[in-house]
């Protein structure tokens, strides 16, 4: 069988307005050369206004989403200038910069990022960090008045901040570095510690901290037991609104990057509180919550209008106007002067709520894949050895010491596997590879602000499909129900796979499916249940209308029926050579369609078809004639 790897997660790169391409296609055209716009805000950052600055701030804020507008703003070195307003005296302009940086840091991917740090940014960053710090303490003991604006101010600055901060450290190793040189964990720790007044200031460290807590031994050794109390706090708080569920979700994957540092004695016990929140996420019905959520806030809206009415009909046709106004039309409504919440994420409480729980549900699935294959080769060591002479006697050593598990470092702690099955995370993680509600999917795609959660329910399914495939890797037969939960569990993937006709079009999806698929038929090849699979398999090589997927079902075949009495015994029941002889045709001929459309994955339809092509002939004769070759599909198109 082809090589394959459990696939550890890391953060997708966070947009805080939505998706930069996007709006790049709607706000500006590709390749446009005019820096014009970007010139003129660059030099506004330096007027002896404070307005002035925030409002140039604010505009770049929403430049930085235009991806044809970046490399102008590389070029008029636009980090450079807004850096060292991060500490402007002026604390709203520290805020719309820090903004800027956010927006810029998320839309413009690993690079800007980088050249970030190279063109220093994190010296003014970690400056400003420590103000917010200390600015909260001695905000504690400010006079009344101005005490809950200052603080409000300044959580806010330390919210834009840590933000920055997070998206550099996720792209550049030497943020990372800078993070543990300038003990930026004593801050944000505390800034974490004020999770039950500002949940969203709380969210942001969280996820910082489950960033660079991840392969960080430097940093780890920094984590004291008034450290580890903090995210106790946070982890055990007992609100269950949806951002705590965020909240907790995400501390307890910090908690899991920690586990080297966690005496031996209370492994058992933290593995048993991170895997407790887990399985309570997993248990929320994310679909009737985003129904729920739309449907309150279409209630909110509505009752909103009817209240406005109600005020505009008693104050008549005008607006109460100043003596040196103009006079304001009719229904014109004066806003209130702001900007940054142009850079913000949807502040509905609804739309936030449901964000919050998707996003909860995804990050969930990504830490149980995660423990799943905590010991992982490298990717370097996975390059490696893919390169390597001797990788494919390597891969058949593995699968014969694994037990038929290609490859498999999925070997569970006992505490580990005594929590999984305590907290039902098994079932839980099948009944989120079911396709996403198709009430709120409906619901969702008719609004342009919840449209986005459509991808993220998508996003949760591939997530679970992933997290099936480990678990079907690491646990045994009988932890999964059977041999006849395995029929169940081939069939419910049938049904996915063939259920969705325009699959193909969605490459996570597809992926996501194959892998889980590949991880059931080793199971079920390695305890002999031939019969089952070989059926499963010739129903989805023969009616998939994947070239690739139908070549990874004739693939497990191959390997499947290639040696044993049992499987020759169930080749002959379920008629395997009579099937294969009908549909050789069929493939080839579907192969060439693909490969004159070049269809999607073209270069992977030409592997498939030059493989099939040569070795389902071959491997036909010899079952003919009651000999089987050992190869693999595509080890054959070599021969």
């Amino acid at each position: 069988m082809g090589k394959s790897r459990t696939k550890r997660f890391k953060r997708p790169q966070f947009s805080p307005t939505g998706d930069c391409q996007a709006e790049a296609a709607a706000n500006g055209t590709e390749g446009e050369e005019d820096d014009e716009p970007a010139a003129e805000l660059l030099e506004k950052l330096q007027h002896p206004s404070a307005e002035v600055r925030e409002c140039a701030c604010a505009g770049l804020a929403r430049l930085v989403q235009q991806r044809p507008a970046l490399p102008g703003l590389a070029r008029r070195d636009a980090v450079r200038r807004l850096g060292p307003l991060l500490l402007d005296p002026s604390l709203a302009v520290r805020e719309t910069a820090a903004g800027a940086l956010r927006n810029l840091s998320a839309c413009g991917g690993f690079e800007v990022c980088d050249d970030m740090v190279t063109k220093d940014i994190m010296t003014p960053l970690v400056a400003l960090l420590k103000e917010c710090s200390a600015g909260l303490d001695s905000n504690e003991m400010s006079p009344q008045e101005k005490k809950d604006q200052n603080r409000n101010s300044i959580e806010n600055i330390a919210n834009e901040a840590m933000n920055v901060l997070w998206n550099i450290c996720e792209c550049s190793s030497r943020a990372v570095s800078i993070f543990n040189k300038e003990g930026c964990l004593e801050i944000v720790l505390k800034y974490l510690s004020r999770f039950s007044t500002n949940v969203d200031l709380a969210i942001s460290v969280a996820y910082c901290l489950q960033t660079v807590t991840e392969d960080n031994p430097e940093l780890l050794n920094s984590f004291t037991a008034p450290a580890l109390h903090v995210l106790e706090s946070a982890m055990l708080s007992p609100v269950s609104s949806m951002d705590y569920i965020l909240l907790k979700t995400l501390v307890a994957g910090t908690v899991w990057n920690l586990k080297d540092i966690i005496p031996s004695k209370s492994q058992a016990e933290i593995i048993n509180a991170i895997l407790k929140i887990l399985s309570e996420v997993l248990e929320v019905d994310a679909g009737e919550i985003v129904i729920q959520m739309k449907e309150a806030e279409t209630q909110r809206l509505k009752a909103a209008t009817e209240t406005e009415e109600i005020q505009e009909n008693a104050n008549g046709d005008n607006l109460i106007e100043d003596d040196e106004m103009e006079e304001i039309p009719h229904k014109r409504k004066v806003r209130r002067k702001t900007f940054i919440s142009d850079l913000l994420p949807p502040t509905d409480k609804e739309l936030r709520e449901a964000i919050a729980l998707l996003t909860a549900q995804q990050t969930a699935l990504e830490i149980i894949v995660n423990m799943c294959c905590s010991e992982d080769p490298s990717d370097d060591e996975w390059e490696e050895l893919s390169s390597s002479d001797e990788s494919d006697a390597f891969m058949e050593n593995s699968f014969s010491e694994c037990g038929g598990q290609l490859l498999s470092p999925l070997c569970l702690s006992h505490e580990v596997h005594t929590a999984f099955t305590n907290y039902l995370i098994p079932k839980k993680i099948f009944e989120k590879t079911a396709f996403p509600n198709s009430i709120a999917v409906d619901l969702c795609s008719r609004s342009p602000t919840w449209k986005s959660l459509v991808r993220k329910m998508n996003t949760i399914q591939c997530r679970a499909l992933v997290c099936l495939q480990s678990l079907v890797s690491l646990l045994d037969v009988d932890h999964l129900g059977g041999a006849a939960a395995l029929q169940t569990l081939a069939q419910h993937l049938s049904q996915l796979l063939f259920s969705q006709p325009d699959f193909a079009k969605h490459v996570d999806f597809l992926e996501a499916i194959s892998s889980a698929l590949r991880a059931l038929l080793q199971t079920m090849a390695s305890k002999n249940i031939s019969q089952t699979i070989g059926c499963f398999l010739l129903e989805v090589a023969t009616k998939d209308p994947s070239l690739v997927v139908a070549g990874e079902a004739l693939d497990a075949l191959f390997d499947v029926f290639a040696d044993g009495k049992e499987a020759e015994r169930a080749s002959i029941q379920i008629k395997l050579l009579s099937a294969l002889k009908e549909f050789q045709p069929v493939f080839k001929t579907k192969g060439l369609t693909s490969l004159q459309q070049r269809c999607w994955p073209w270069l992977q339809s030409t592997e498939v078809l030059t493989g099939a092509g040569r070795f389902l002939p071959r491997w036909l004769t010899h079952m003919a004639v009651g000999r089987r070759p050992h190869s693999s599909l595509f080890d054959s198109a070599e021969t």
